[in-house]
């Protein structure tokens, strides 16, 4: 394949980063470019950063002026850890967006401003290479990375985390002094632990991230750059489906649930031929008409096909077949850019999140349906998403990254989405109470056991953190990092000594 050179700047952007305060016209448009919105921050000053120096800069400022600081990349947070009335100093990642060979780590380098859409454009048209991240494309590199981030060829490719050699860095010291770290992978390198802490740490923490490098753990550096990250497939089968409630009961409901759970138990394992397989299968309220699939498949043309039927026939047994079943061969990059094409857009939004060591119990099935057919309550947008986890996520130990989900065959998100701000609590309501019941033999949440597997941080929910929703006995970070906090919690101690970087869920300094 011919490569395509991007060219790295000769010089560096202005010396000082770009200020911005309330009375700046640009200011409501950075204020307000968050995913959700349900929280609208009014810091003092976002600072609109273009370089690792004027990251420096700003964090050294702000830091001088006692002024709290968050940093922000893509803008998907769905709490309030950026947005917050505490917040007053927000650093801007946004114009930090090249990715390039760097010949001297001989790995790739994605700045933390990047969205996932520009990283796959420039890696697959420049090298024909990818990184098994997420499936949203306008999602930003830097919070996604951090929080042990998965998409669609996870289950071949393992986590994007496990294809991370370096991270770059701000940081302040005990003495207030702002400075940029560069951690690597190396067993030798010193810092060594804050690279660790950002296989699955969560953003937000430890520091600024302005730059990651990316190299498989599996790849010499010697090699060639095509060949050291994933070659992803020439094409990819992109597909939806929908199941109509109508005439779907209770019954019917837990043999459709139960199928697919157990397809998933039977093809999570690394190296299994549907590994190529990736669906979120979106169970929605009655109210709503429809439960919905998107999803791809990578595999050889012919077997992709195969392969998709053989999951929609497995989930829909006994049942019904879908509706409306639409496929569409794309090249790998456009399937890429195109995500699963529904865009966030104007809403107020909550999420919270799961890990399944195995398929829903009955029980679980029960309270599901109940949430989602339950009469009491207006809510139409409210929603249970079981996405294809495993494959070679699961090859890796739990504590080789930060990320400790390491043995889970579904990934969970439960949403619910409103418009009027009036109508926050009945939605805030339907979530919390469906979460609650769900995990009820657990405390409210999906405490490690047999069957679940804990939370995700990268869909965060300071629920988690209230002994009134929290009624297990056990510490919200043990539902995000079970045994890795520890080792977090002295990567904090010694890297974020003065807690400058701190939110509503960030890690706690060991004592």
């Amino acid at each position: 394949m011919s490569q395509l050179t991007y060219r790295i700047p000769d010089h560096l952007p202005a010396p000082g980063p770009v200020r911005i305060g309330p009375d700046d016209p640009r200011y409501d448009h950075l204020v307000t470019r968050g995913a959700s919105n349900r929280f609208n921050g009014e810091p003092d000053r976002v600072y609109v950063v273009g370089s690792t120096q004027q990251v420096v800069s700003a964090v050294q400022e702000a830091v001088a002026s006692g002024k709290r600081i968050a940093p922000r990349s893509g803008g998907c947070c769905f709490e309030d850890l950026v947005d917050n009335p505490e917040v007053r100093a927000v650093i801007d990642l946004s114009d930090m967006t090249r990715v390039y060979f760097d010949p001297g780590l001989r790995a790739f380098a994605v700045e933390a401003g990047a969205t996932l859409a520009e990283a796959y454009r420039r890696l697959y048209l420049g090298w024909g290479v990818t990184i098994p991240a997420g499936y949203c494309p306008e999602v930003g590199a830097g919070g996604h990375v951090v929080g042990g981030g998965y998409g669609p060829l996870c289950r071949l490719h393992g986590l994007v985390v496990d294809h991370l050699y370096a991270v770059e860095v701000v940081v302040v010291d005990a003495g207030g002094r702002a400075r940029s770290v560069i951690a690597t992978r190396e067993e030798s390198d010193p810092n060594r632990d804050l690279w660790w802490a950002h296989t699955g740490g969560g953003g937000g923490n430890f520091g600024v991230i302005t730059r990651y490098w990316f190299r498989s753990p599996d790849a010499s550096p010697d090699l060639p750059p095509e060949r050291l990250l994933p070659a992803p497939p020439a094409t990819v089968l992109t597909f939806s489906a929908e199941w109509s409630w109508d005439g779907m009961d209770r019954e019917a409901f837990t043999r459709m649930v139960r199928n697919h759970g157990e397809w998933a138990e039977a093809h999570s394992g690394d190296g299994d031929e549907a590994a190529g397989l990736y669906s979120e299968f979106v169970l929605l309220r009655r109210a709503a008409g429809v439960h919905m699939m998107v999803g791809q498949v990578a595999a050889e043309p012919g077997e992709d096909e195969r392969l998709l039927k053989e999951h929609i026939d497995a989930v829909g047994a006994g049942v019904a077949e879908p509706s409306g079943l639409r496929t569409r061969r794309l090249p790998w990059l456009t399937a890429a850019l195109k995500g699963p094409g529904d865009s966030v857009g104007d809403w107020h939004l909550k999420i919270k999140a799961a890990h399944l060591r195995r398929r829903f119990t009955d029980r679980q099935i029960a309270t599901l349906y109940h949430h989602l057919t339950r009469t009491d309550t207006d809510v139409i947008g409210g929603s249970v998403s079981l996405n294809t986890y495993g494959g070679r996520v699961n090859e890796v130990a739990a504590d080789a990254t930060a990320m400790p989900a390491r043995d889970s065959v579904l990934k969970l998100s439960y949403l619910v989405s409103w418009k009027d701000p009036e109508d926050a609590p009945g939605h805030l309501a339907w979530i919390r109470e469906c979460y609650r019941d769900m995990y009820a033999d657990t405390g409210g949440v999906p405490l490690p056991d047999e069957v679940n597997g804990g939370a995700f941080i990268n869909y965060p929910d300071t629920d988690l953190a209230d002994p009134e929703r929290n009624t297990s006995g056990e510490p919200w970070p043990t539902l995000y990092y079970e045994d890795n906090y520890p080792r977090l919690q002295r990567v904090k101690a010694a890297w974020d000594p003065r807690g400058v970087f701190r939110h509503a869920l960030s890690v706690e300094p060991a004592d």
